[in-house]
């Protein structure tokens, strides 16, 4: 009579248990790395893990460079020395309007790999029309969307491979941000 009072017990245990599993899906486990998504965070917009690849793609790039000194330092200093953004060149300004720093990256890579201005690159991008004295094809920057990345590419360079394009910048991007913030 033990036996089965044991059983009915740990039966009883587990589908009282069972309710509190099923309302936090991303328990400690799922939660590894220390990044906490949405559903953790209940909408807030910070990273507890420091800078990460993940907050370059998280939040506008101008307020990540303003919030991360160090990164922008590094950064700006990596791409200068690639000879992807001109001396004296501030990545903030570069990147004013990007959605995110990833994106910015992505496209001056895609800019120096194409032989496409940056200025062109940025207007699309962002749905703004190109500085002034800058030589963008016409109607670059006039659309009321802002461009991804590849339609970008597409409008830009139409004989170019807008998704590989798109897919080695992005590559390129990403290492550059991990190595910059490695650094800080």
């Amino acid at each position: 009579m033990t036996k089965k009072m044991l059983i009915l017990v740990a039966v009883v245990g587990c589908v009282a248990i069972t309710p509190v599993f099923a309302q936090h899906p991303h328990g400690a486990a799922g939660n590894a790395g220390g990044s906490r998504g949405p559903a953790m965070n209940n909408g807030a917009d910070h990273d507890t893990s420091g800078t990460s690849a993940k907050a370059a793609t998280s939040s506008s790039p101008t307020a990540l460079l303003t919030k991360n000194t160090k990164l922008d330092t590094n950064l700006t200093a990596k791409l200068q020395s690639k000879g992807l953004l001109p001396a004296g060149t501030d990545l903030k300004d570069a990147c004013d309007g990007f959605k995110n720093l990833g994106q910015c990256v992505a496209a001056i890579h895609v800019s120096h790999n194409l032989d496409i201005p940056f200025a062109c690159m940025k207007s699309n991008m962002t749905a703004n029309p190109p500085a002034a004295g800058t030589t963008c094809p016409a109607g670059t920057g006039s659309s009321k969307n802002k461009m991804s990345l590849g339609k970008s590419i597409q409008t830009l360079s139409p004989t170019a491979n807008s998704k590989t394009e798109a897919t080695n910048a992005q590559k390129q991007g990403d290492a550059d941000i991990k190595e910059a913030e490695t650094n800080s």
